[in-house]
């Protein structure tokens, strides 16, 4: 009789062939691992998995998307989601952060005049700069937009919209919302939501908090005002659901890792080490695609990624992700409405 160690080093190989770990839960069964013991046959191993929970579901069907080219709309291999962030305007007049060292204005001082020159970039060069970078590749993105940026820059902020691009929202200030009363915050959600419509015409539909730091009723609050999806959340390379007030609500992962707030602004990290960086990102993601979905998140600040050698880079690694067979770019609105409508889209029986 088989040992347990043989079985398994059968059921990982299929004509010689390693098989990836998905594969191999889904083959094995879920309940193997733990119990000890693994099931004989395929079939074996989707009844058992379809039946003991949301992990063995997921396992079985990836295994499946992969072999119908179902993970991504139009036979996709990986999808690219990237965020600009239109904040410029919309910064506190002093006190936020910026490459300059922290001051600690007397009050008779009103404004941070250097920082809020930095910030000035964003509207003035970057996000002209980088709407002109996305149409030459075709590229769409999602903009989150802080309120009073919008507000105080209207005609770019409906430019973004005509050019295609998402409007979502981001606050109509940068306040802390995990500190504010559930009437708050409901109140300042719903400023956010109205004050990027009032200006693009377009309702936002997914939303950004303040460094992803939301509160107690952030995402209750968020369903009950007709937002379908959030990025406040770094614990996957795909997109997936949860259940907030019993219905399903998407997470389109944000990214810290492919962040040029984080690794470039005066952080004396160079363009060209954030090239790499994102690179080596993309081959792996693009890699492990051939058998499950898979998203790639960057995000481009308008007062960094708008500037001259980091939209060098941008196009250089556009260019390059272009070049590989099935990869698409995918507006977060677009990615939600479509991983709600998939049945290979994960489900999570708990919200972090």
């Amino acid at each position: 009789m088989p040992t347990q160690a043989e079985n398994m080093t059968a059921c990982d190989r299929e004509d010689g062939i390693h098989l990836d770990r998905r594969t191999f839960l889904a083959r094995a069964g879920a309940g193997a691992l733990a119990t000890g013991a693994v099931l004989a046959s395929a079939g074996a191993a989707a009844q058992t998995a379809t039946g003991t929970g949301a992990g063995a579901s997921v396992s079985v069907q990836a295994v499946s998307g992969a072999q119908n080219g179902q993970f991504w709309p139009n036979g996709a291999r990986l999808v690219i989601s990237i965020s600009m962030q239109f904040e410029a305007g919309g910064q506190p007049p002093k006190g936020t952060d910026s490459p300059f060292p922290k001051v600690d204005f007397p009050a008779s001082v009103p404004a941070d005049l250097a920082t809020n020159t930095w910030f000035a970039y964003g509207y003035r060069e970057g996000i002209p700069r980088m709407l002109d970078l996305w149409d030459r590749h075709g590229v769409k993105v999602t903009s989150h937009m802080i309120g009073e940026a919008a507000k105080r820059h209207p005609e770019l902020a409906k430019e973004i919209v005509a050019r295609g691009h998402e409007a979502a929202g981001h606050g109509p200030r940068w306040s802390s919302e995990y500190a504010m009363t559930r009437a708050e915050e409901r109140q300042f959600l719903e400023q956010a939501a109205s004050m990027v419509q009032d200006v693009t015409g377009q309702r936002p539909v997914g939303y950004n908090c303040n460094w992803l730091r939301r509160g107690p009723n952030t995402l209750s609050l968020l369903q009950e005002l007709g937002y379908t999806y959030h990025i406040d959340d770094l614990s996957r390379d795909e997109p997936f659901i949860e259940k907030v007030n019993g219905k399903d609500f998407v997470v389109v992962p944000y990214t810290l890792r492919n962040n040029d707030i984080l690794l470039i602004e005066g952080r004396n990290y160079s363009p060209s080490k954030f090239l790499e960086q994102i690179k080596l990102d993309f081959d792996q993601l693009y890699d492990e695609a051939g058998s499950r979905r898979r998203m790639m998140s960057i995000s481009a600040h308008d007062r960094i990624s708008g500037s001259p050698q980091m939209v060098r880079v941008w196009e250089e690694f556009l260019v390059y992700a272009k070049s590989k067979t099935g990869v698409a770019f995918m507006r977060k609105d677009e990615i939600a409405k479509y991983v709600l409508g998939s049945p290979l889209t994960l489900r999570e029986s708990e919200t972090i």
